[in-house]
């Protein structure tokens, strides 16, 4: 391709809402424009990148068995009904209804409709176990979105579903799609890390995430230093803190007015005292079954952890109805003590469990109480009491041990086994060998296409733009013709451009009529991994020189090798991409 007649709108100035470096250079190198927020058109050299990472996705994924098909971007919401997922999903579903009346749903992701399929298709145990995938849009109406690609409304996604007719066929594939996904990312020049992963509202016994670690991640690792042990901080488990030293003669509890004083903070300052001395005490809504969850006032509370701990259903925050209802107090003020007569279970956390005295809401609006210790004051044991892991992970939390390590990181990927949740709720059967009807058990395997590439800029790039893998940049080498009006560096850059396009190289030509040094910015902008320089000088000397982008030394060349010396540079970048 000629630069001359490509679109490549590149921009000097950043981006004033562009967060992080991805979303900064994907708009500067003119790889994506936005149309609206989180919604982004992708131009020449945008697409092409996404190609290359889609053909990867395309060439692993077929290679593993798996066969591609398409499905509807429109889904009719009654297959989100049949699982209850449209709830679950909430206003982050974007809905509309047809001229027929009917409501749809633009597909957040396909288990519904996959599984859908495989009712109608799928009879006999012969014919698992089967894996199909797609490579499509997807629509979110996430309430913010931001740092461009990362978390955009609208995005290109792999997904993948499997069905089997036992846990042990789901396992191989599983093991299989894992091992897949680990060419994938390294083909893609990723450096990643697996950790184990909460399901979330996918649902499942299992679930590993593909992350790339980046300051610019929204998602958090968690990790051992000897890395024995990773997860995100859904998923994350501590081990219980060391039972506090009882006090010798513990004072009796004392109510204190704390009028209009409701946040863990205020509390503290008032009554001069620390958030890790504080009891938290949170009401939830279990359909009509009300919790009690206490965990300290410097933790937060895990919402999968609890899911987990009440059989994997999903408990939502009670309204201040129901609060006020169960405490006979205003939101803020709710507390420990007597609540285990009042409320359907009560769940308390380790860290809660482990305290030898703390302050509590007394369940009396504008009071708390002081002097509360556990065990004495509120059970620790009983029928609906259950003394568990339910927060997040915090600085000098330890795992078996060892101490835990935190770092951000972007998800590229995620693999689920699912079970029979959908194909339960969907009819997907299958007659097993002694003819007995059996629900499909299913495994889900995603990739996130467009975080690829914002991820591999994230990692690769520096002050003049992007440094790009070879496997995924828009181009492998870029030939940059200093003096268009010197007829002789003209005819050899044409001349070593034909040579590479000839031998399969992907390569752009920038024949612009512009000064060199632009040309030279924009090519580190584009991160291309090879750039050859054509100029007077030394092509007057027999010459030409090549650089790798990453790399700030070139070398020369005579023109005769030219060619066959950046073939094999290309050629040793790709072998180490596994490419």
């Amino acid at each position: 391709m000629r630069y001359s007649r490509m679109l490549i709108p590149t921009v000097k100035e950043v981006p004033a809402d562009a967060e992080i470096p991805s979303h900064q250079l994907m708009i500067r190198a003119g790889l994506m424009r936005k149309l609206a927020s989180g919604t982004y058109t992708y131009l020449p050299l945008g697409w092409r990148s996404l190609l290359k990472v889609i053909n990867i996705v395309r060439e692993e994924m077929n290679k593993a068995g798996a066969q591609e098909i398409l499905m509807p971007a429109v889904q009719p919401i009654e297959l989100w009904q049949k699982t209850g997922r449209d709830v679950d999903y909430g206003p982050t579903m974007a809905k509309f209804t047809d001229r027929h009346g009917r409501e749809n749903v633009l597909a957040p992701t396909a288990e519904e409709v996959v599984t859908n399929l495989a009712a109608g298709e799928i009879n006999s145990y012969k014919q698992l176990p089967m894996n199909i995938y797609q490579i499509s849009f997807k629509f979110r109406d996430e309430f913010r979105p931001r740092f461009g690609v990362l978390r955009s409304r609208e995005f290109i996604m792999k997904d993948a579903y499997s069905f089997h007719a036992d846990a042990k066929s789901l396992d191989e594939t599983y093991r299989l799609m894992y091992e897949t996904y680990c060419r994938i990312f390294k083909r893609c020049g990723l450096e990643y890390v697996i950790v184990e992963a909460e399901s979330g509202e996918m649902g499942g016994s299992g679930s590993h995430q593909f992350t790339i670690p980046s300051e610019s991640g929204e998602d958090i690792i968690v990790y051992t230093e000897d890395s024995s042990y990773a997860a995100n901080i859904e998923k994350a488990a501590v081990d219980a803190l060391p039972k506090q030293k009882p006090l010798a003669n513990p004072s009796k509890p004392e109510k204190v007015e704390t009028k209009n004083i409701g946040s863990i903070e205020a509390v503290c300052a008032f009554l001069k005292t620390l958030p890790k001395d504080m009891i938290k005490t949170l009401i939830y809504a279990d359909g009509n079954n009300v919790i009690a969850t206490l965990i300290r006032g410097d933790h937060d509370l895990n919402p999968e952890k609890l899911a987990q701990v009440l059989g994997g259903k999903t408990a939502n925050l009670a309204d201040e109805a129901t609060i006020e209802k169960v405490t006979g107090a205003k939101v803020g003020f709710a507390g420990p003590i007597g609540l285990a007569e009042k409320t359907d279970k009560i769940i308390i956390d380790y860290a809660v469990a482990a305290m030898a005295v703390g302050v509590t809401g007394a369940n009396k609006t504008d009071y708390h109480i002081k002097n509360v210790v556990p065990g004495r004051d509120f059970p620790l044991k009983g029928d609906n009491v259950i003394v568990a892991d339910i927060r997040n992970a915090v600085e000098g939390d330890m795992h078996n041990g060892k101490k835990l390590l935190f770092k951000h990181g972007i998800e590229v990927g995620q693999v689920f086994k699912l079970g029979a949740k959908y194909s339960e709720k969907l009819g997907a059967k299958f007659l097993d060998e002694a003819g007995q009807e059996k629900p499909c058990v299913m495994g889900c395997y995603g990739i996130g296409i467009n975080r690829i590439i914002a991820s591999a800029i994230e990692a690769g790039n520096d002050e003049n733009g992007i440094i790009f893998p070879i496997s995924i940049a828009p181009f492998e080498v870029i030939v940059t013709c200093v003096n268009q009006d010197d007829k002789e560096v003209v005819d050899t850059a044409e001349k070593i451009y034909r040579q590479l396009l000839d031998k399969g190289i992907d390569v752009l030509l920038d024949d612009r009529d512009l000064r060199g040094g632009v040309k030279f910015k924009d090519a580190d902008l584009l991160g291309i991994p090879v750039r050859i320089t054509v100029g007077s000088k030394s092509v007057a000397q027999g010459n030409v020189e090549i650089k790798l982008r990453r790399e700030s030394q070139n070398q020369k060349v005579s023109i005769k090798e030219a060619a066959d010396k950046t073939i094999e540079l290309v050629n040793s970048l790709k072998k180490q991409l596994n490419c």
